[in-house]
């Protein structure tokens, strides 16, 4: 391998398709065990590589060369070979102070909570002291003489004005979990997951419904890619790549998630959408009805919506953890907000807004068989609607226009 990156999974990785985009058309991934990570490193057989969990400190005793600035760190995750001799930097460093300034982060005299005890956590720790922050704790599942306990975080420090997460709780696929409580923090102003995938974590959409100004990995990998691959071809790239290369993948990953009264539209503009954007198109009663094997109505009058609603909830769960889709909703989704989180972790949810006057009253639908259903549905959940979407659309004319500015509205 002349380039790449090595980790112990890597199965999920953006970083090939990131770095060949920045001109690296020989980049690798290449998942190494413990047991074979020295003798990989004896041979030192690359050019140039990224290094990622578990190896950022374990890699460190096999380097000839570590700038200060890392040294501070103690984590690397950039090696560059230089006729034999490995030298060590740490491109994560750039990449978060990148995050942080892309969300307008100003940590000076803030209390900051840094969640973990790993490579990560260390240069988090360097970063927000090079930006001013002298109030900072780090935050682990065990007391150490460097670190506070999540209890303690909550009942000592729930007055912090920032929390990181450099776990790795809430990565796909164990998307559920939560590091944190966000309900404890009264006063926080921000909150950054270095987590990329899925694109938003239930973390920093739990942060977003608080309006707390919140932000996933995702840019971070970008611009660490960026400064890494500026080492590995020794020369000056533009900066305006970072910028576009994370609105290509988030253009390319992110879903589009219609919500909307029945006979809103999802399905037709979800199928016309998903043919002009390339992406797959989903829509979830149709796989509920697969898993039940019976249409909706029938159901329903066999076992009740309650149950109805906990089947589509696992179908919305499954399918959220999934990118580059375009996913028609039923009409009820919006009746648990879990639903809702997990959509929005990998997509933006846009409101098909239509008239009751447009809206028809069908059969196959049970809780909007009639005009009169209909009508007490619409009156129930336009709030709901509201509430919950990222993107209202108009749908009372013209499909096709329907469909431009959905697409319009999606870019970033």
């Amino acid at each position: 391998m002349k380039y790449g990156l090595i980790g112990g999974k890597l199965t999920h990785s953006f970083s090939k398709t990131i770095h060949e985009q920045l001109g690296n058309n020989d980049y690798e991934l290449l998942e190494i065990s413990e047991e074979n990570f020295h003798d990989y490193m004896i041979k030192r057989d690359f050019y140039a590589i990224n290094v990622t969990i578990p190896y950022k400190e374990k890699i460190i005793p096999y380097l000839d060369f570590i700038p200060p600035k890392a040294k501070r760190m103690g984590a690397i995750n950039t090696v560059i070979n230089k006729d034999g001799k490995l030298y060590g930097y740490n491109t994560d460093y750039d990449g978060l102070k990148a995050l942080l300034k892309r969300l307008k982060v100003d940590c000076k005299e803030k209390k900051i909570l840094i969640l973990g005890s790993g490579g990560t956590s260390k240069t988090a720790r360097v970063v927000i002291e090079d930006l001013g922050c002298r109030n900072y704790y780090f935050v682990s599942r065990t007391k150490t003489a460097q670190t506070i306990t999540y209890q303690e975080a909550i009942s000592i420090h729930n007055d912090c004005d920032i929390i990181i997460n450099t776990t790795p709780c809430g990565m796909y696929p164990n998307t559920d979990c939560l590091p944190i409580h966000l309900h404890n923090f009264k006063k926080l102003e921000a909150v950054v997951d270095v987590i990329y995938n899925p694109l938003r974590t239930k973390f920093i959409v739990k942060a977003q419904n608080r309006k707390i100004s919140a932000i996933g990995g995702l840019y971070m990998l970008v611009a660490q890619a960026f400064y890494a691959s500026r080492l590995f071809q020794d020369k000056n790239l533009n900066e305006e790549q970072i910028d576009c290369i994370y609105h290509h993948l988030v253009q390319e990953k992110e879903n589009i998630v219609l919500i909307g009264m029945p006979s809103s539209g999802k399905t037709t503009i979800g199928s016309m959408l998903a043919k002009r954007l390339h992406k797959e198109f989903i829509d979830t009663d149709e796989l509920i009805k697969s898993r039940i094997q019976m249409e909706i109505s029938e159901y329903f009058s066999k076992f009740g919506e309650n149950s109805f609603r906990i089947v589509e909830s696992q179908v919305i769960e499954e399918v959220s953890k999934r990118t580059n889709l375009v996913i028609a909703t039923g009409g009820g989704v919006i009746l648990k907000e879990v639903n809702i989180e997990n959509l929005k972790e990998n997509g933006k949810i846009v409101l098909l807004n239509r008239s009751l006057d447009n809206l028809i009253a069908t059969s196959d639908r049970p809780l909007t068989a009639t005009k009169e259903k209909l009508e007490t549905c619409y009156l129930e959940r336009k709030l709901l609607y509201k509430k919950f979407c990222d993107i209202v659309i108009d749908n009372n004319h013209d499909l096709t226009n329907a469909v431009d500015e959905i697409i319009e509205r999606m870019k970033i």
